[in-house]
């Protein structure tokens, strides 16, 4: 008696990310595809330690394709391919990205469907680059200070400013210009009722904005 094929399992995927609240937003968008992808690891401010068809790289506060977080993640022997998850889509970032060996490049703005179809297209070989976002509304995001009002992009320079970066190294890992890091920085400090650099880093520390670089020296430790 033919039963029918067997069907596949599900993807094996880990969300990885330097902040709880993003790691556990984006791992639920997946709640309703578990039958095709299934997280087997959130990653949070450390490496990938389990077998995966897919590391998912989100980008909050982590800067984009030239940096070390990435680069680590690539060379994790348990991360079968690598795929950065993100709002920037200056060609240079995409092309630098696909030279380190990223095997997707996709945009926040995607629906959790249309992440999944993705991620598969992914895993059977194929490279996918999903169109620049024409907006900057997230999917199914979650971020630190949310609760208290903050947007998505002024979490992001809150948490670099938490993490100690200057004005201008938040313009550089987040690609936007000084001026706009000013306007970001002045309505996040009033959301957060601040008025100092200093006390908008003591607000980050006491709001889980604090993070410590396990991740990073997990890896090193181990070559």
């Amino acid at each position: 008696m033919n039963s029918g094929p067997v069907p596949k399992p599900p993807l094996r995927l880990a969300v990885v990310d330097d902040y709880d609240v993003v790691v556990l937003g984006l791992a639920q968008m997946f709640d309703h595809y578990r039958g095709r992808v299934e997280v087997v690891q959130l990653a949070p401010d450390e490496p990938v330690t389990v077998a995966v068809d897919i590391a998912l790289f989100d980008t909050f506060a982590q800067g984009e394709a030239d940096n070390d977080d990435l680069d680590i993640l690539l060379h994790n022997p348990l991360a079968r391919r690598v795929v950065v998850y993100t709002w920037v889509f200056d060609e240079h970032v995409v092309e630098s990205a696909v030279r380190k060996g990223v095997a997707g490049y996709l945009s926040k703005t995607l629906p959790a469907r249309e992440l999944v179809s993705c991620i598969e297209r992914i895993a059977g070989g194929e490279m996918v680059v999903s169109p620049p976002p024409r907006s900057r509304q997230s999917v199914g995001q979650n971020w630190p200070g949310r609760e208290e009002g903050l947007s998505e992009r002024e979490s992001e320079i809150v948490a670099l400013i938490t993490q100690g970066k200057s004005n201008a190294e938040i313009a550089k890992l987040t690609y936007l210009s000084i001026n706009s890091i000013k306007t970001y920085i002045r309505t996040a400090y009033a959301k957060m009722g601040v008025s100092s650099r200093t006390q908008a880093v003591l607000w980050g520390i006491s709001n889980g904005f604090q993070i410590h670089d396990r991740r990073v020296n997990s890896w090193r430790a181990q070559h």
